[in-house]
């Protein structure tokens, strides 16, 4: 049985990352009451997301020494009072600001909840302690971000940011009652350290390809509301059922995945998801190109594509909690923050091709994303790994980038 805390910690990952998603349910109707195009609201995205990606490493260290407890009941203060001042924003610019507020204290937390669930998970169980949390990740699109386009809807967009400071509101007095105090947080890890981290090819090479990953899936997600308007004609109702088929099939997705990348190895597991997240992407431009299509057949592939999009998400953390070695901690963090970086530079970039092209050649431009990962990840498969122990003085086989456990090679 989970404890109530990693319950808990669950909610709160669910509440934050539903408040960087939430926007694509509700683009249309911003981008009306402001009065900019679809295209420059979906940069309320970029904005979090980007600000996440450059923030959580560096909250990773300075803020080590805090009190995990701590940091989270402040950092959720902050975060509904940033979605409070987005209910009454005033405009598209003042908007935009409360986004990097509510992201500064969303970066500040994030890497900490899986680090605290990590650290605090029974032997044997850590790697389903990191996928529980991740489960609000998933459940943020399938529960959060439906719900929250059906608030926008019927009572207008604030009303969905409004939820969102509430929902924050109910996670801090569920830190408040379950999350232990007390110590303090690890020590930061030396600049130095971080750095060997990233230079370490099969580490780098995982951050790299998370983040294609990312950039791919957002790309075609933060504008799937303006693809399914122009290939099946659909409105707002239609666009939850969709959010929402698709984030139930990322929860299944990153549970099966898990489940996979145990019996096959992460190798064979990544490679698997990212070539039928491939497929979709080019059956989605295949649709647009025929369109109007009929929208349970748009429905079928855009849920198979959200179950495949989250699939991926085990096996990486799985790959870097290996191969990391006593850094693991860190390589989670700045995978936290490539997740993020991903996200923004697809919201950024899928900006740009829908203005330019259209939402159909959105799909076409995530499958690339995607066939660069692939492309990426076979390289590093080919290449002999090193044999240097992560830590200084380490002779430890489960420090060594040749561990069997990675199965990258498979």
């Amino acid at each position: 049985m989970m404890p109530p805390w990693l319950i808990v910690l669950l909610a709160v990952s669910f509440v934050l990352y539903t408040d960087d998603y939430v926007i694509a349910g509700i683009l249309p109707e911003i981008a009306t009451d402001l009065g900019v195009t679809e295209g420059q609201a979906g940069q309320l995205v970029t904005a979090f997301s980007a600000t996440v990606a450059v923030a959580a490493p560096v909250a990773a260290v300075a803020l080590a020494r805090v009190p995990p407890r701590r940091l989270f009941l402040v950092a959720l203060i902050i975060f509904a009072g940033a979605n409070l001042g987005a209910v009454v924003a005033s405009s598209f610019g003042v908007l935009m600001v409360l986004r990097v507020v509510a992201a500064a204290a969303a970066a500040s937390v994030t890497p900490a909840i899986f680090a605290f669930a990590a650290s605090h998970a029974p032997a044997g169980k850590t790697g389903r302690y990191l996928a529980t949390v991740s489960l609000g990740v998933t459940g943020s699109i399938a529960l959060g971000v439906p719900l929250g386009t059906w608030i926008g809807g019927a009572f207008g967009w604030r009303a969905t940011f409004l939820a969102v400071a509430v929902a924050g509101m109910l996670a801090l007095i569920g830190v408040l009652l379950t999350v232990p105090g007390g110590g303090r947080g690890e020590r930061a890890p030396r600049l130095s350290e971080q750095l060997r981290s990233l230079t370490r090819a099969p580490i780098a090479v995982s951050l790299a390809a998370n983040c294609l990953l990312m950039a791919g899936t957002m790309m075609v997600l933060t504008y799937l509301a303006p693809y399914l308007s122009a290939t099946a004609g659909v409105g707002v109702e239609e666009r939850g059922v969709a959010f929402g088929l698709s984030g139930f099939a990322g929860m299944a997705g990153i549970w099966l995945g898990g489940q996979v990348a145990d019996r096959w190895g992460p190798g064979r597991a990544l490679f698997f998801g990212i070539g039928v997240i491939i497929a979709a992407m080019v059956a989605l431009w295949g649709m647009w190109t025929a369109r109007p299509m009929p929208i349970g057949l748009v429905l079928v592939v855009t849920t198979v594509w959200g179950g495949m999009a989250f699939w991926n998400s085990p096996a990486i953390q799985m790959r870097l909690h290996t191969l990391a070695g006593p850094l693991a901690g860190q390589a989670l963090a700045l995978n936290t923050s490539g997740t993020y970086l991903g996200i923004a530079f697809g919201a950024a970039v899928g900006g740009v091709v829908l203005s330019a092209a259209g939402p159909g050649v959105l799909p076409l431009a995530a499958a690339g994303f995607g066939l660069a990962a692939l492309l990426l990840l076979e390289v590093v498969r080919r290449t002999p790994p090193s044999s240097e122990a992560w830590n200084s003085g380490s002779t430890s086989p489960q420090s060594n980038l040749s561990t069997p456990t990675d199965n990258t090679g498979d």
